[in-house]
């Protein structure tokens, strides 16, 4: 088989693992469990040496960070539409699935691990709520994105395909409520998750990471 990807349960790369679901291909799924610190074994880290998930491995070359993952996947499928075709949509997409990468998601980590910013207690107690105020107000850009799409008649962020930026939204969201932001905050944004959820591809895998969309529903 020749695509393989590294991935961990309800990280960001969750995208890719969309995608090539998506894409129909055949695909070795291997999990890396961060908790247990797999992602620090000496077989990872001649993998990915700055040992992170995703790593897609085509052919024997590994390719790590999720844009150029993503953009590895697009145009190997084109078909799949994994981003818009057409120049300035593209554009436009890429742009938002950066900003989805480079600020929502680190905000997100200075909540979940603040211990990776800091190792004085009393800075990473305050890294915790501060962020988590950043977090909700970039899930409000979220949401203010879907309405956006809905008003342009738009299925999808990217369009009329279910791709990159529907996987990367549902994630974050998700991520949202382990924070503590509650689905009822942006109930558009939650809506649109909700749907991108129920979609086939998607929905297999959420089954293969055993992840439940709302963690605040959690026992």
């Amino acid at each position: 088989m020749s695509l393989q990807l590294y991935f961990a349960p309800g990280a960001c790369s969750f995208v890719p693992h969309v995608l090539l679901e998506l894409s129909g291909a055949e695909f070795e799924p291997s999990m890396v469990k961060l908790h247990k610190g797999e992602q620090n074994s000496a077989d990872y880290k001649a993998i990915n040496p700055r040992g992170q998930v995703p790593v897609l491995v085509d052919k024997g070359q590994a390719v790590t960070q999720i844009l150029a993952i993503v953009l590895h996947l697009d145009q190997m499928f084109p078909s799949m539409g994994a981003l818009p075709a057409e120049p300035m949509a593209r554009a436009h997409a890429l742009s938002t699935l950066a900003w989805m990468n480079n600020t929502v998601h680190p905000t997100f980590t200075h909540i979940f691990m603040p211990q990776k910013f800091s190792d004085q207690a009393e800075v990473q107690a305050a890294l915790k709520p501060y962020n988590t105020q950043l977090f909700r107000g970039m899930l409000g850009e979220l949401q203010a994105l879907v309405q956006a799409a809905e008003s342009r008649g738009q299925a999808w962020l990217g369009g009329e395909r279910l791709g990159a930026l529907d996987a990367y939204t549902l994630t974050l969201a998700r991520w949202g409520t382990i924070a503590g932001i509650t689905a009822e905050e942006h109930p558009v944004l939650w809506r649109f998750v909700e749907k991108v959820a129920a979609a086939p591809a998607v929905s297999r895998v959420m089954a293969r990471e055993r992840l439940q969309l709302n963690m605040a529903t959690s026992a």
